[in-house]
């Protein structure tokens, strides 16, 4: 089936959802302040709801401009498909939307390493994770300037611990939700940026009680890998290469560019919510965000259940 859909944003990631959708047959208009050579693009979201009527609408604008976003959505009257561009804000909200069906792009759980993981863990004692992921910023986007890219920018919700922050929410999906954890983070190389450039987290949660995770913009080696470590197996995953190793078992994936975001768009559009992003999930990610930037300033463990130290950090932010 097909949805008639708008693309909100029309960088890199709004075009790769363009190009996708398209793809699947679905009749796709685009909203952008750029002059586009399209025949379905607008400049006012208003107005591409009134005349497009979608059936599904993708935010892919920047970070910092999602909340609006979904304001002026909701303010038209729309209560269709939404997925919006992770992550879902800048800064975590108390506000809540009235969609009916809304999530947020978190895609990598559509990658069937980890769908395999989340099944075969389900009833397995979880002992130590490990999860790494680094690439050089510049090499991003190679076609623009990196320093003028959102992700350079702290005030348009750039730094890594948001931009890479698929690793927090795919070890909230496999692992649960944190209970304590430590953080430091901050900008540490000479990268042409104001956001933050590297962070590493210790942290335990409902079903793991150690994990590490770092993330930076600064491997000039691209890495993204995990192992999971249980009473008898010992996982590991290599995602730049597709491949888990179970012991001494290695079985590799083929896994196209897009795959991952064909399959949640499909989810999306056949209502199959098992492995997509709640928008409580993605509040969830964004306060843990907030509370690792608070115990790397503080240089405190910090405790899920902490209101007044969350609410310390929210006005300090």
């Amino acid at each position: 089936m097909s949805y008639k859909s708008l693309v909100i944003g029309y960088g890199s990631i709004g075009q790769r959802h363009e190009r996708i959708l398209s793809s699947l047959g679905c009749p796709t208009a685009v909203v952008s302040r750029r002059e586009l050579n399209l025949s379905h693009s607008y400049k006012d979201i208003r107005t591409a709801i009134e005349k497009e009527d979608p059936e599904y609408i993708v935010i892919a604008n920047e970070t910092v401009e999602h909340e609006n976003t979904l304001q002026i959505i909701e303010d038209t009257g729309y209560d269709r498909k939404l997925l919006v561009e992770k992550p879902i804000f800048s800064f975590s909200t108390q506000r809540t939307f009235s969609f009916s069906s809304l999530y947020i792009g978190y895609n990598l759980r559509f990658h069937p390493i980890l769908q395999h993981l989340f099944h075969r863990l389900i009833n397995k004692k979880v002992l130590s994770v490990n999860a790494y992921v680094g690439q050089y910023l510049p090499n991003w986007r190679p076609q623009s300037d990196y320093s003028k890219s959102y992700s350079a920018n702290q005030s348009k919700g750039g730094g890594v611990i948001r931009d890479l922050s698929h690793e927090l929410d795919y070890l909230q999906f496999l692992f649960g939700d944190w209970k304590e954890l430590v953080a430091l983070g901050g900008k540490f190389s000479n990268l042409e940026i104001n956001s933050d450039d590297s962070f590493s987290l210790l942290y335990s949660t409902e079903k793991a009680p150690t994990i590490s995770l770092t993330m930076n913009y600064l491997d000039l080696i691209t890495q993204r890998f995990l192992i999971i470590n249980t009473i008898n197996e010992t996982y590991k995953v290599d995602f730049i290469k597709n491949k888990l190793t179970i012991n001494d078992e290695t079985i590799k994936y083929d896994v196209g560019r897009d795959d991952t975001y064909i399959k949640q768009h499909l989810a999306v559009f056949n209502n199959e919510s098992e492995f997509l992003c709640s928008y409580d999930n993605g509040i969830k990610i964004i306060k843990m965000i907030e509370m690792a930037e608070c115990s790397s300033s503080e240089k405190v463990w910090i405790k899920n259940e902490q209101e007044n130290m969350f609410n310390m950090c929210k006005r300090r932010v």
